[in-house]
C-alpha cells in the first residue's frame, strides 16, 4: 500500500481478452490460463467489518517459462516490513472497483502502467484476520522485459518467481500457529534466499492449485517450466 495516493490510473487491462499489450506471450499459454480461470467460479467472501483490498499477480513469459513478479517491501513501511508480497492494497472510492485498486497500487508501487496489463481472471477472495482485509487477487499478463519504477519508500526490489519451482515436489510447508486461541495454518515457500509466507503464500498456493497444475496436465507447461508441446 502506498503512502501517497495519486489520481486513479486508467484501468487499461481487459478481462480475458485476446491479443493485447502483452501480445508477445504465446497465445495458447495465455489463452490456457484465461480458460482455466473462466471455467471456474471464483469464491467471493463477505466479511462484515473487513476492508476490501486487491492484489495483482503480474505474469510474464520468457525463454525459461512463465514467471510471477513479487515485491520485497522495505523496512521503512509501517507494516509488513521486509516481507514478500504482490503489488496491492486497500480499496478506495476513487478506484471505482477492486480491479482499479489492483492496477492503481501496481502503478504506485512498481511503476506498472495499467494499459500494459492484460487481465485474464481472478482467484478466490482471501481473508486475512490479522489486518482484517478481504483480498481479491487479479491475474494479468505484463510485457517482458519491462522498465519497472519502484517506489523507494515501499519496495526494495522485485522477485521474478518461475512457476516451475512451484510445481516441483512439495514447495509449500505448513506450520500450525495459534491465533485467538484457535489453530491456524500458515504456509511458507522459499525461493533464491527469500521466504514467502502468510497471505502471499496462500495466494501463491491457490494459483498453483487452480492454474499451474491444470496447465501442466494440458501440456501447456512442462515440469521444467518451459512451454509444452501445445505452446510451440
Amino acid at each position: 500500500m502506498s503512502r501517497e495516493r495519486g489520481g486513479k490510473p486508467k484501468a487499461g487491462g481487459r478481462l480475458r481478452g485476446g491479443a493485447g499489450p502483452a501480445g508477445e506471450v504465446p497465445g495458447s499459454l495465455r489463452d490456457g490460463i484465461a480458460e482455466i480461470l473462466r471455467q471456474r467460479t471464483a469464491r467471493r467472501a463477505d466479511r462484515p467489518g473487513f476492508r476490501q483490498a486487491a492484489v495483482l499477480l503480474p505474469l510474464y513469459q520468457d525463454e525459461a517459462g512463465p514467471h510471477l513478479v513479487l515485491t520485497k517491501r522495505t523496512d521503512l513501511v509501517p507494516t509488513h516490513k521486509g516481507e514478500i508480497s504482490f503489488p496491492g492494497g486497500g480499496f478506495e472510492e476513487a478506484d471505482g472497483d477492486l480491479l482499479g485498486t489492483a492496477l492503481r497500487e501496481a502503478h504506485e508501487e512498481i511503476g506498472l502502467q495499467p494499459k500494459d496489463v492484460e487481465i485474464v481472471g481472478t482467484l478466490d477472495d482471501t481473508a486475512t484476520v490479522t489486518s482484517r482485509h478481504v483480498v481479491r487477487p487479479f491475474v494479468g499478463f505484463v510485457p517482458h522485459p519491462y522498465a519497472y519504477r519502484l517506489d523507494p519508500f515501499e519496495i526494495e526490489r522485485l522477485i521474478h518467481l518461475p512457476i516451475a519451482t512451484l510445481l516441483c515436489g512439495a514447495p509449500f510447508r505448513e506450520e500450525i500457529w495459534e491465533r485467538d486461541g484457535r489453530p491456524v495454518s500458515v504456509f511458507f515457500t522459499d525461493y533464491d534466499g527469500d521466504t514467502v509466507w502468510g497471505l502471499t503464500a496462500r495466494i501463491l498456493k491457490q494459483f498453483v492449485e487452480v492454474v499451474g497444475t491444470p496447465l501442466r496436465e494440458r501440456g501447456l507447461l512442462s515440469s521444467g517450466g518451459a512451454p509444452g508441446e501445445g505452446d510451440r
